[in-house]
């Protein structure tokens, strides 16, 4: 290695430094010069001394780092031990940046310099953002936690160990491929609750709509139905947050095929995106004719993961799986397509996750575009008619005709 080149990646372990520092020294600006642990000129000396003993480490003993790594330690915690007296700050925070910040000062000259600039961004960032984070902790309940966890275990822990091979009548029974569709789901919904629970319901129904839609997009129907009944000068609205609900459950489908069955994505497509187009369009000018808005409660939404719903929800496809077949044998694509309307009048993932597997293991792409829209127009209907009953006729009107155009216009065009 040259010498130039030994220059560079100095100047990067420096660069590293200084940015951690920066984030560093503007938490701690407000204290007086000396009265700081590490700031701004601390850590990109932190980074440089990484930098030059992983120089060092190639030319004496590998050794040498770690023997450096000890020391800057120790002086930390030093540091950190006097500051005590002064300071009742029982963080060591700034200690792990420290020796963080080392690191990747002595990763830059081992050639790892995306691996390090990119982890020193990373890093910033966590450190920049504390205050949104202890926020989103403080908001965190014990559900919440325990179904971030369940998640995490039945998507790293679960998922890997699945055979993944078919087992039963027509190898309809996959392991890996329905606990797959079910960490698919869980993973959507779960990031559209959180996204409701930290952004709350203070920009209206419309942004509760778009959310709650990757959710349950019946759920959010039910719910400002009932805001409709309640309030009638508000079905403009509260119209447009339910037709955004439904816009977005239409895009989610298209989501799911194109991650499980691109060719039957491809054959959804149009008729999806006209959907999808048309009803937040509706949805649009119904939001921008609506009267002054009052604050809602905030819509009543599931617990973001239950583990014992997860399974019922993977029996439920293989069920669904299992009749498809049965149905296809014994009445050919009518069964297929009974299926689909009676499987739609309750949720449009099962059917949709359903026929994007078995459109991969022989039945016709057609056939299974055609079930998916017989679902989605099926589950519009129902929904329609919940507004109805529950809203009043205003708002059943709004929604109603909307989703009965929306769907008309997408069959039009398959």
């Amino acid at each position: 290695m040259t010498e130039l080149e030994n220059f560079k990646l100095l100047g990067i372990a420096l660069a590293i430094g200084l940015l951690i520092g920066l984030e560093r020294g503007w938490r701690t600006r407000d204290r007086e010069e000396g009265m700081r642990v590490a700031g701004l000129r601390t850590y990109g000396m932190i980074g440089l001394l990484g930098g030059l003993s992983g120089i060092l480490a190639q030319q004496v003993d590998a050794f040498f780092i770690g023997f450096v790594f000890l020391g800057l330690t120790a002086v930390l915690l030093l540091a950190y031990s006097k500051s005590l007296d002064k300071f009742a700050d029982f963080s060591i925070t700034s200690i792990m940046a420290s020796l963080i910040t080392f690191t990747l000062g002595a990763l830059t000259v081992f050639g790892y310099i995306m691996l390090a600039s990119a982890s020193a961004v990373v890093i910033t960032s966590l450190l920049g953002f504390k205050p949104l984070l202890h926020g989103w902790l403080k908001k965190l309940e014990q559900h919440e936690l325990y179904a971030t966890l369940k998640l995490l275990l039945i998507s790293v822990v679960m998922l890997p160990i699945l055979p993944n091979q078919g087992y039963g009548p027509w190898a309809a029974f996959n392991p890996y491929h329905i606990w797959l569709m079910v960490v698919l789901i869980a993973g959507i919904s779960y990031l559209g609750y959180f996204a409701i629970r930290i952004l709350g319901n203070q920009h209206g129904p419309v942004l509760t709509g778009a959310l709650g839609g990757l959710v349950s997009s019946t759920a959010v129907t039910l719910n400002l139905s009932k805001l409709s009944a309640q309030n009638p000068t508000m079905s403009n609205v509260l119209a447009a947050g339910i037709l955004t609900a439904c816009a977005t459950m239409f895009a989610r489908t298209l989501l799911l095929t194109s991650v499980m069955n691109p060719a039957l994505f491809q054959m959804l497509f149009p008729a999806l995106l006209v959907m999808t187009i048309f009803t937040y369009l509706a949805a649009f000018l119904l939001w921008w004719n609506r009267r002054e808005f009052q604050a809602i409660d905030e819509i009543t939404l599931e617990n973001p993961f239950q583990l014992i719903i997860a399974m019922k929800f993977g029996a439920f496809l293989v069920i669904i799986m299992l009749l498809s077949n049965v149905l296809k044998i014994y009445f050919g694509d009518m069964g297929t397509y009974f299926l689909a309307a009676t499987a739609g009048l309750a949720d449009v993932d099962p059917i949709t996750l359903s026929m994007a597997q078995m459109s991969k293991q022989g039945l016709e792409v057609s056939v299974a575009a055609k079930a998916i829209l017989i679902a989605v127009s099926v589950n519009s209907g129902i929904k329609s008619i919940f507004s109805w009953f529950i809203g009043g006729r205003a708002l059943a009107l709004r929604v109603c005709s909307t989703l009965a155009g929306a769907v008309i216009a997408g069959l039009l065009i398959t």
